[in-house]
Formats: structure tokens, C-alpha cells, sequence
């Protein structure tokens, strides 16, 4: 499985047209494209950085969809008054303990390790990592995004509210710190986000 995100660095009188134009315009189009098992959107209100990702059957498919994706995605960052910035994945892992509700937000985390050390990072996430993180309150699930060739991954795990998400900020943090040094991966950015669309049917690949 492979996902493709677009980030936007949106303008905050845009970002309620954005979303709605996501629901609206750009879920239906882009899970009509053959290879497209769906598409979520999380916003950060306080930043405005907002990142769409929809995910794919394979490799292929994904590439296959540029010519399409493409006009759809400039839509997009036009009407949320940014531009966008597109990377592209593999879905290493995703762990699902129940479906996100209305409400729900999204802890992400950016890390770089040796592309060499790549598949070692994903099997402490898989052996490791979830298992941890669903001890977390409000937890509802988790996956970790990666490039091989850069060595880059997104790990993002969602949970039923603000709320939850607030109160396990200090336990989350810990448990990131250690999860750090066992793998040896480098963390470079994080980020907690509105969960705007969640429409991802992306198996269980724990």
C-alpha cells in the first residue's frame, strides 16, 4: 500500500472553504480513480498547515493517478490559498483499535534515520511502537508512512478527542523519546491536527 500527501500551508480565512471542499469535491474524485482505497485530511487551525493523503492499491497505481491528481490537487491549494507540496510513501504499518468518531485528532510525527536502517525502524514500530501507543488514552489508530530513499517516515496516530489527546501529550512524549533511541531514527518535526476527513480503508497492517 502507498499513499501520496499534499501539503498546504493554508490562509486561516480558507481553511473552513478547504475542508468543504475536500467532503464535497475532492474525496468523490479522487476515490473514483482506479487504485485509490481513499483519502483523509488533518488541519492544524493554530499553524493552518494542512495535509491531504489518499492512499493506493500499489506502486503503480499511484504514479498511473498523477495526470488526474494533478488539477485536483491545484484546485485544492488554490481554494485553500496556499501552495501545495506533494511526497509520496509506502504504508509500513497501520494499526486500527477502533474507527476515528466526529471529533477526532491526529498526533503526526516526522523522523530521518539511514535508509539502511529502514526496515529496522518499522519492525520496532510494528513490534514495539503500537503496542505502546495503544496503552494511550483516547488511542484509536496508528500507522507509519516511509520513503526508503530518503530515510524520512511520518508516524501518525489518531485519537477520539482534543481532549484525550491533551492529557496523554506527556506519556505520548516519553514513550516517542524511548521509541527514539531503540531504533536510532531522528525526530524532526511534530505536529497534533483536526482530523477535517477520515475516509482512509487502508487494511490492518500491523
Amino acid at each position: 500500500m502507498y499513499a501520496r500527501s499534499t501539503t498546504i500551508q493554508a490562509q486561516p480565512s480558507s481553511i473552513d472553504a478547504g475542508i468543504a471542499h475536500v467532503r464535497d469535491e475532492v474525496m468523490p474524485a479522487i476515490t473514483g480513480i482506479q487504485g485509490c482505497v481513499g483519502l483523509s485530511l488533518m488541519v492544524d487551525r493554530l499553524s493552518c498547515r494542512c495535509i491531504a493523503t489518499s492512499a493506493w492499491d500499489s506502486a503503480e497505481a499511484m504514479r498511473d493517478s498523477e495526470s488526474q491528481v494533478r488539477p485536483i490537487r491545484d484546485r485544492l491549494a488554490g481554494t485553500f490559498g496556499g501552495s501545495a507540496q506533494v511526497e509520496e510513501w509506502e504504508i509500513a504499518a497501520l494499526h486500527r483499535e477502533h474507527r476515528s468518531p466526529e471529533g477526532a485528532c491526529v498526533r503526526a510525527i516526522w523522523l530521518k534515520t539511514d535508509p539502511d536502517r529502514i526496515d529496522a525502524a518499522v519492525e520496532a514500530y510494528r513490534s514495539q511502537y503500537l503496542s505502546e501507543m495503544e496503552t494511550l488514552e483516547g488511542f484509536c489508530s496508528a500507522s507509519l508512512l516511509i520513503n526508503r530513499s530518503s530515510g524520512r517516515a511520518v508516524s501518525c496516530a489518531t485519537y477520539d478527542s482534543a481532549e484525550a489527546m491533551l492529557r496523554n501529550r506527556d506519556q505520548a512524549a516519553t514513550l516517542r523519546a524511548d521509541a527514539s533511541r531503540r531504533s536510532g531514527a531522528e525526530l524532526i518535526d511534530g505536529a497534533e491536527f483536526e482530523l477535517a476527513v477520515a475516509h482512509l480503508r487502508v487494511p490492518e497492517m500491523a
